[in-house]
């Protein structure tokens, strides 16, 4: 912070401030890692154009930094990660396979599905909603789906701000 506010270059704040353009004019993508029950554990944004692969090793690294006890003990780690067609990439099966993690993505309609290292399961896909269902309830929150911060630090925030929310309603519910 400088004494007038904030401070124009604050090297955590990316050039872009997380705001490109895409079909839909200018946007941000907001890239989440949650566990099996639709916890949010990680999130990362991108600009509106950038394609999903370019950002997973970014989100995982993010992850495992975060998910640690007080001594460095990982408290969690993925056996299977799911992600769309867009995630479809060769690289990202030997990446995750390399960490230890089963991908769960479908091929695409012009690749052969017999040539991947891993055989694809339907029936983990169909969890997938779960991340779905969060990223749902994540636009009911109307400063995160209008997106009102110009900076993308700012927006993070209020993304984290949510994802607090949640987890504060889901201790007093349960």
């Amino acid at each position: 912070m400088c004494g007038r506010g904030w401070e124009k270059n604050d090297p955590e704040e990316p050039p872009d401030h997380a705001l490109g353009r895409s079909r839909g004019g200018f946007s941000t993508k907001i890239h989440i890692l949650c566990d099996g029950h639709g916890h949010p554990l990680h999130f990362h944004l991108t600009p509106g154009q950038a394609h999903e692969a370019t950002t997973l090793e970014a989100l995982l690294a993010g992850a495992d930094a975060q998910l640690h006890d007080g001594e460095g003990v990982p408290v969690a780690w993925p056996v299977a990660l799911g992600g769309d067609k867009g995630y479809r990439a060769e690289w990202i099966d030997q990446y995750l396979l390399q960490l230890g993690i089963q991908p769960v993505i479908p091929s695409k309609e012009n690749e052969d599905r017999a040539a991947r290292p891993v055989e694809f399961d339907r029936e983990a896909y169909r969890r997938r909603n779960i991340i779905e269902r969060l990223i749902g309830w994540l636009k009911e929150s109307r400063r995160v789906f209008a997106r009102f911060e110009k900076t993308a630090k700012n927006f993070g925030g209020f993304i984290k701000i949510a994802f607090i929310q949640r987890y504060v309603r889901l201790a007093t519910d349960g």
